[in-house]
């Protein structure tokens, strides 16, 4: 048996493509996890008090309170509940599209909550969005913590 011995040289070729779409593949992933290893850090700053001093929502966006009385407010001003319709009227007058925030104190009536939603919807405004806080944990009394 024979075997053959190549004479002839023959130059290995590397394949381009390949290559390429290996190193893209390495440049992104390298970029991606720089990118979250990058501690973001804020500058701690104190501002300046003014006595002063009011804070401004949007434009756009009103506060509606339901007190426990059965009336609201409306950004601080005090509405009567026979007089809700005209006050979203004139908010909806102001604003063609307005955005109205519900909220209400503890006791309040959530039927008064439901009548502003109506109200509203009826009128036209459609972005309306009920407001709450979080609850602050509750510390257990008479010694129920520790089980006994």
């Amino acid at each position: 048996m024979k075997i053959r011995i190549q004479t002839e040289k023959h130059r290995p070729r590397l394949e381009i493509i390949p290559f390429i779409d290996v190193m893209f593949f390495l440049l992104a992933t390298f970029m991606i996890v720089s990118l979250t290893m990058v501690k973001n850090e804020t500058i701690q700053i104190k501002l300046p008090k003014s006595t002063t001093a009011v804070s401004q929502p949007p434009p756009d966006q009103v506060t509606v309170k339901v007190l426990e009385e059965g009336n609201f407010l409306f950004d601080k001003e005090k509405v009567l509940s026979q007089e809700l319709t005209s006050k979203l009227n004139q908010i909806k007058a102001s604003n063609p599209d307005p955005k109205i925030f519900v909220t209400g104190e503890p006791n309040a009536s959530f039927e008064l909550v439901v009548k502003i939603i109506d109200e509203a919807r009826k009128i036209g405004i459609n972005k309306i969005a009920i407001q709450t806080t979080k609850p602050q944990p509750q510390t257990q009394k008479n010694g129920l913590a520790n089980g006994t």
